[in-house]
């Protein structure tokens, strides 16, 4: 299956928030209600091993709440580690009700941040959850570039590979969508109103999630692209596919190699 870099309504900055918030919801309630990530834990607690400061800075964040699930876990552990959610679009109520959630674990940046040029004043173990595809190659090979250049060790997580297996749960996104919907909390109206009465947010999802599918990296894509960073081997890589329930992840495993 052909890479196709097609447009995701989420992207669009001209796409309003609130129903951005709406789609990143969905994803954050269903991360958490099948637990998507769990097969993940090692990989995630070798990479806050590798910080020296016991943090994870995730890039790409959306609403933030599909890493409760994943802190539960990581928690048992490590109960001290913190967590700090950033988005280039910070929805900062969801932020909010994050960390609320799990406040010693918890926090946030409330001004946007770029995945190709993260602050450097913010050190850890970085993580994208579902969100790599969003990226050209060009730009993606850039988070990398940036994640090597500022030696910070990168993990990035993708619930779904660039085949049909992948394909069939996004095109039936619109009946999870119906039958999820009146669980997800906070309570919106607007959530209701676009889900049910004027249904286009199951569209909306629809598309994203095929698209999603039609971007995603392979893993011979994510070689050939991380062999052509500059100074990629101060790093040691892993870009494999971590099998498991329900989903199977593929994932990047970037770590400073010990001097």
């Amino acid at each position: 299956m052909k890479r196709i870099h097609a447009f995701e309504f989420e992207d669009l900055h001209w796409f309003p928030k609130n129903l951005r918030n709406y789609m990143t919801d969905f994803l954050q309630f269903g991360s958490n209600t099948f637990d998507i990530y769990k097969s993940v834990i090692p990989i995630l607690d070798k990479g806050v091993k590798s910080t020296g400061n016991n943090k994870i800075i995730d890039i790409a964040s959306g609403g933030g709440g599909g890493l409760i699930k994943l802190a539960e876990h990581l928690k048992k552990n490590n109960p001290t580690l913190k967590i700090t959610l950033s988005d280039y679009y910070p929805n900062i109520d969801a932020f909010k009700r994050t960390k609320s959630k799990m406040p010693d674990m918890f926090d946030f940046i409330d001004y946007p941040v770029d995945a190709m040029n993260v602050p450097s004043e913010l050190k850890g173990f970085r993580t994208q959850f579902i969100s790599l595809h969003h990226f050209k190659p060009e730009n993606a090979k850039a988070i990398f570039q940036n994640a090597i250049d500022t030696n910070q060790p990168i993990g990035v997580f993708e619930p779904q590979q660039r085949n049909i297996k992948s394909m069939i749960p996004m095109l039936l996104s619109p009946i999870t969508v119906i039958l999820m919907t009146p669980f997800i909390r906070p309570f919106k109206l607007g959530r209701i109103l676009f889900t049910y009465l004027i249904p286009i947010l199951p569209l909306f999802i629809l598309w994203d999630g095929v698209v999603s599918v039609l971007r995603t990296y392979t893993v011979p894509e994510l070689k050939e692209m991380i062999s052509e960073l500059n100074n990629s081997n101060n790093f040691d890589w892993e870009i494999e596919v971590k099998k498991g329930k329900p989903s199977e992840i593929l994932y990047v495993l970037g770590l400073p190699k010990e001097n």
